[in-house]
């Protein structure tokens, strides 16, 4: 039986989100941004790390993080060929999450369309929420659960698939693509480097990439627990 059960690929809208610190560095936030962070991590921190040095991890966090770029991927049908289209949102987090609300609300809107990423439930879709509501940006209806009866959630995770309801378990993409033969995404940067590309290489062409890769390996990944072929570099198309 088909883990997607009666849901179409070119029905899923794919993506992977990246995100660093609002700020470069702990010393640029106001002071009571600044205790605000230092309680939140109070439990986290370890002895010997400074509140200063974990702020580097402060993406991981939609109240002291942003958005940086925002990938999705999709398959469409091209002379009966597959083609998976992939496009990206770059450049001030308002206008990534104002073009990324105008994509869902105009081409993935309908009852039967989902959304899928790698852990999306836990980290993508709330955080992208988050975010909205941060930027003053309405939610739109693929991302807003309130009063939804969990069967009614358009969200597919493939971490979640993975679990095979197991919820103590955690696989990485970069160990599923490895397990499951499929090309790693890992092949330059990691998650842990986003903010120093951002931030002191001021590259967000190299991060697009990366994210770009992660969103086609999500895909690859759905390919894979449904048995199908996985994708091809002429099935990938950059839009």
């Amino acid at each position: 039986m088909s883990l997607l059960l009666n849901t179409p690929l070119q029905k899923i809208l794919f993506l992977d989100i990246e995100t660093v610190p609002e700020v470069e560095s702990f010393d640029k936030l106001s002071d009571e941004k600044q205790q605000l962070f230092t309680d939140k991590t109070e439990y986290q921190r370890k002895e010997d790390l400074s509140v200063e040095t974990f702020y580097q991890r402060a993406g991981i966090w939609a109240e002291f993080g942003k958005i940086v770029c925002i990938s999705v991927g999709y398959f469409v049908a091209v002379n009966k060929a597959r083609q998976f289209r992939v496009t990206s949102f770059i450049g001030e987090e308002f206008k990534i999450l104002s073009d990324f609300k105008t994509l869902l609300d105009q081409h993935f809107n309908q009852k039967d369309q989902m959304l899928c990423a790698h852990n999306g439930k836990e980290f993508d879709f709330p955080y992208i929420a988050r975010r909205m509501v941060i930027n003053r940006i309405s939610i739109p209806e693929k991302l807003n659960l309130f009063g939804k009866k969990p069967w009614e959630v358009p969200h597919l995770d493939t971490l979640e698939l993975w679990k095979f309801g197991d919820y103590k378990h955690y696989t990485s993409l970069k160990l599923l693509a490895n397990i499951l033969d499929i090309p790693s995404p890992k092949d330059d940067i990691d998650g842990s480097e986003v903010a120093e590309v951002f931030y002191k290489e001021k590259n967000a062409n190299r991060i697009k990439i990366y994210c770009e890769k992660d969103t086609i390996t999500v895909a690859q990944l759905l390919l894979r627990f449904n048995n199908l072929p996985i994708l091809n570099s002429e099935e990938i198309v950059l839009v």
